[in-house]
């Protein structure tokens, strides 16, 4: 049964060192909001998990929160490469980063074994790559009725999944639009989850396309208008580009990141 209470609240009973946490969001939705509240609260060794880590991991792992990261696409969207992300992994700073790295179908199919309750999922995505000899989560696998030579990926449990959508009941149920990803999967296959909304509504009306996500599979439910911010959401706020392009600047340089954390994270409201 979802509860309605504040972020750090929620993120504080979530979230503990060393767990693996999910934030899903694609091109929208994004929770930045959940995970400035994160390093502000100075969680660490956790185990980062998402379809694309953009700038929201990025400031995750160059301020130190994160021990591993496992993913199916690393960037700045439109701009360019991650360079705290690249940092950790080529310099160790702030900490060394181990990296597991799958195809987009891969991970998606992670979770929904994970949300399944099966052991695994079976797919073609990953013929003619080589991250079977590099991935422990991945296996070949022969088809019992054909022979067919498949590639197994291993189911995905997190401790724990966030994610941004635009709108709640008073009885915790969520309801998100747009362009998705894995939200769904993601909250279906971790062991708790926190959502983050643009607004709580008496009832929440029908929306094309929608996804709907009851109460039941919630544990927390925070009030976070503009919380997807630098990116959007559907029907409230507009991405800002402006953002995703000056973070090539600040991303580049430690001083300079640790100098918008400081300003931006740990001493805003």
């Amino acid at each position: 049964m979802a509860r309605l209470t504040a972020l750090p609240e929620a993120l504080a009973a979530a979230v503990r060192d060393g767990d693996a946490v999910a934030m899903e969001g694609f091109t929208h939705l994004i929770p930045h909001a959940a995970a400035h509240e994160l390093i502000r609260q100075g969680r660490r060794d956790l185990t980062l998990i998402r379809m694309t880590p953009d700038v929201i991991y990025d400031q995750l792992i160059g301020a130190g929160c994160a021990a591993k990261l496992v993913f199916s696409w690393g960037g700045n969207p439109g701009v360019g490469s991650l360079h705290r992300l690249r940092d950790a992994v080529e310099h160790g700073w702030p900490r060394d980063l181990a990296i597991e790295e799958h195809s987009h179908a891969g991970l998606v199919n992670r979770y929904v074994a994970g949300a399944s309750g099966l052991p695994f999922a079976v797919l073609r995505g990953y013929a003619g790559t080589d991250l079977v000899d590099v991935t422990d989560s991945i296996a070949p696998i022969t088809c019992p009725f054909t022979g067919e030579r498949l590639t197994a990926v291993s189911a995905l449990n997190p401790d724990v999944a966030v994610i941004h959508a635009q709108r709640a009941d008073r009885e915790g149920n969520v309801q998100l639009w747009g362009i998705v990803g894995a939200q769904k999967e993601a909250v279906l296959a971790a062991r708790k989850s926190v959502v983050t909304v643009e607004e709580v509504v008496d009832a929440l009306e029908p929306v094309p396309g929608a996804i709907f996500l009851p109460h039941w599979v919630i544990d927390w439910v925070c009030e976070v208008p503009g919380g997807a911010a630098p990116s959007y959401a559907a029907g409230y706020t507009e991405r800002d580009n402006d953002f995703y392009r000056d973070w090539d600047a600040v991303s580049r340089d430690r001083d300079a990141f640790r100098a918008w954390i400081d300003a931006n994270v740990l001493e805003a409201e």
